[in-house]
């Protein structure tokens, strides 16, 4: 029920300050992430590495990211996000302005493996930060929002770096990307607080639709002590794991391969590799933001988080399958361009809901059960730009990595109809939909 407090005064907009402030970190985080992807042609050149050499070079920051999801979203349960995303950023930050001084094949591997550590749990503690300040009515749509400033990121990397490589060389914009993360750092440690409740500019009638009546305050906490046995012999959490796997397999070629591809294989200017580059996330801000509004709509309107959530990753992931194996059929290089962002597009649309569903079923451990999904996610990020690299120095064929990365998002679909919203992985009883 609302407070006295509560209906005395029209709420405050606190959370939307701080999920602006996501939304900037998000856009940082793809922008540096995927700068790389745009330079990779440069820096193979210089430096003589085979395609199977920068494979591993791309693969260094996603088992890094991969091995410290979970530690690094545990912190965040454990020490708070406020201090949990500043040491994130700015690590990251200072390991994407490093990639700049690179000497060779080697030292690439290491500052990319660094550089990954450093970023692992900037998603989940997203993801905690969005459960402790919006109600769960507004949660996915919350999610979304974080999402598309992953997709803006990345829509204006390859334009940017193509651009700032033109006239700087590849060196230079790793250390203005690293400025940017360091900046932010300074502004999020010194406005952001872990609950609204802690924060001077949230009032008692914005609390109250946070909380949206929840008394027991313990549960939006930190917590020191994560539940492993139980989560990690979830069945549970085993689909929601195995259904990430194809999702992070299937995204790192567009975050690795996606302009080598369009100029190597499709033979697309440098221009028009920018644009191409740019279209299939451009075109995800849409697609995470339906998702996000997907899943909240269907689940208030069916009654069921099983059909909310389920409903829409399994549909998008399907899309997403078959766009690719339209790109590998097709002999036009237009077309494939299409096709890649239609792919793009079904799946973006189903992110926010398969971190959703870590709120609905993690609830307290939210940060842990959104960085073991993230974890199993980033395995398979980590296998699918070797396997792109190891086609292509031996069998020169971009089409088999395509049709590996369908099938596994057709196994991702299964999984979708196999998770349980409802079902905790911790034992805690799971909200219904409010």
């Amino acid at each position: 029920m609302a407070t006295q407090a509560a209906t005395a005064q029209a709420p405050s907009f606190t959370r939307f300050g701080v999920l602006g402030l996501l939304f900037g970190m998000s856009v940082i985080m793809y922008l540096d992430r995927l700068c790389i992807s745009a330079a990779a042609p440069s820096i193979s050149s210089e430096f003589h590495l085979t395609d199977s050499q920068m494979g591993y070079v791309f693969s260094a920051f996603t088992l890094a990211y991969a091995l410290f999801e979970v530690p690094s979203g545990w912190l965040g349960d454990y020490i708070g996000t406020r201090k949990a995303l500043a040491r994130i950023v700015l690590w990251w930050s200072i390991f994407t302005a490093l990639t700049g001084i690179t000497a060779g094949f080697a030292s690439l591997i290491v500052i990319r493996f660094l550089f990954g550590a450093g970023e692992a749990g900037a998603v989940p503690n997203t993801t905690r930060t969005i459960s402790r300040w919006f109600p769960p009515s507004q949660q996915g749509r919350a999610i979304s929002v974080s999402f598309i400033g992953l997709a803006v990121g990345a829509a204006g990397s390859a334009p940017i770096v193509f651009f700032l490589i033109r006239h700087q060389g590849w060196r230079w914009p790793f250390f203005e990307f690293g400025i940017l993360g360091a900046l932010w750092c300074l502004a999020w440690y010194w406005w952001f607080r872990d609950t609204p409740e802690q924060h001077n500019s949230a009032n008692a009638a914005e609390i109250d639709i946070i909380r949206h009546g929840e008394t027991d305050l313990e549960q939006f906490g930190h917590t020191r002590h994560a539940p492993w046995g139980k989560i990690f012999t979830s069945p549970n959490l085993l689909f929601i794991c195995a259904m990430y796997f194809g999702y992070g397999y299937a995204l790192y070629f567009y975050i690795t391969w996606l302009p080598t591809y369009l100029l190597k294989a499709r033979g697309f200017s440098e221009n028009y590799a920018g644009l191409y580059s740019a279209m299939p996330w451009v075109l995800g801000i849409g697609a995470f933001w339906f998702g996000g509004w997907a899943t909240d709509w269907l689940s208030k309107r069916s009654g069921s988080l099983k059909i909310g959530r389920c409903a829409v990753g399994a549909v998008g992931l399907l899309g997403s399958a078959l766009m690719l194996i339209l790109v590998a059929r097709t002999g036009d290089r237009t077309l494939a361009a299409i096709f890649l962002s239609l792919s793009l597009v079904g799946q973006l649309m189903t992110g926010s809901v398969a971190f959703a569903v870590c709120l609905d079923v993690g609830r307290r451990n939210a940060g842990v059960v959104s960085g073991v999904m993230n974890m199993v996610g980033n395995l398979g990020g980590t296998i699918a730009p070797v396997v792109v690299g190891k086609a292509l120095d031996k069998w020169g064929s971009w089409n088999i990595p395509f049709y590996i990365t369908a099938a596994l998002l057709g196994f991702s679909v299964v999984m979708w109809l196999l998770i349980d919203p409802y079902r905790s992985v911790i034992g805690d009883p799971s909200p219904e939909y409010r």
